[in-house]
């Protein structure tokens, strides 16, 4: 009897200006591999199923465990982590072809990494920080009530993947919509005593080109979110917030 394999396919690009190609690899088969290991074995003999020497397939990890965000990808043509897509769940009894592609919102850096700086430059927009520089002692921060802790901690589970984004049909290039995560962190911060000192600025930052209001409620974000954030809730909230700072800020023009 032949010994199982894994088939996959991988979409390659050689950098932000080379022709994307397609490379097939055939890999023997481990129970309770994930699409990281998968790529690991790849890397240890990079060989097409045509029996063409390649070069190991490049992408982005580093936690292995759904945390840091950065093994986000197109897994049979969904966005998901790779670290967390076993290939027994995505492959059945390992007889179909698995195909990896990049996620296709953001630019190719090389294979399957992408330059998802968007969103940094997203949240740097939005003020989503704390402001406390740690260069002096401000004593205890204020009180927290318990309900308001477990309201929050959900959005703090954010780990920047951007699969929010890429599934979502307002982010594009037409558009300049933030997405969800960076609304979702607007609510984090403007609700916390200390970051509510900037509450007026990330909304109104949100208010602009691009804001909350290009928002189509699709919903594709709560449904392939890996960490099950609440971004539909923190984006209704955040709009009501954002419309209420625009009706103050015209009377007191």
């Amino acid at each position: 009897m032949a010994a199982k394999t894994i088939k996959v396919e991988i979409k390659r690009q050689s950098g932000p200006d080379g022709a994307a190609t397609v490379e097939k690899f055939e890999i023997p088969y481990r129970p309770n591999m994930n699409i990281t290991s998968l790529l690991g074995e790849i890397a240890c003999d990079p060989v097409t199923v045509e029996g063409k020497a390649t070069t190991p397939i490049t992408y982005d990890s580093n936690c292995l465990e759904e945390i840091c965000g950065s093994c986000a990808m197109l897994i049979n043509g969904k966005a998901k982590m790779a670290c967390s897509a076993l290939v027994d769940k995505l492959n059945g009894d390992g007889s179909g072809t698995i195909t990896l592609a990049p996620l296709s919102k953001f630019p190719v850096v090389r294979d399957l990494s992408v330059d998802r700086s968007v969103l940094f430059q997203n949240l740097k927009a939005v003020k989503a920080w704390v402001p406390i520089d740690g260069t002096y002692d401000l004593g205890s921060g204020p009180r927290q009530f318990p309900q308001l802790q477990e309201e929050l901690y959900p959005l703090s589970n954010c780990i920047s993947c951007t699969i929010c984004m890429e599934v979502c049909p307002q982010f594009n290039d037409s558009t300049n919509f933030v997405g969800a995560a960076t609304i979702a962190q607007v609510k984090l911060f403007n609700n916390n005593p200390t970051g509510a000192v900037l509450k007026a600025e990330r909304l109104r930052a949100l208010a602009g080109d691009g804001g909350v209001q290009e928002c189509g409620f699709a919903q594709n974000c709560v449904e392939a979110c890996p960490k099950q954030l609440p971004l539909t809730e923190a984006i209704s909230d955040v709009s009501r917030d954002v419309m209420f700072q625009q009706v103050k800020d015209f009377f007191v023009r």
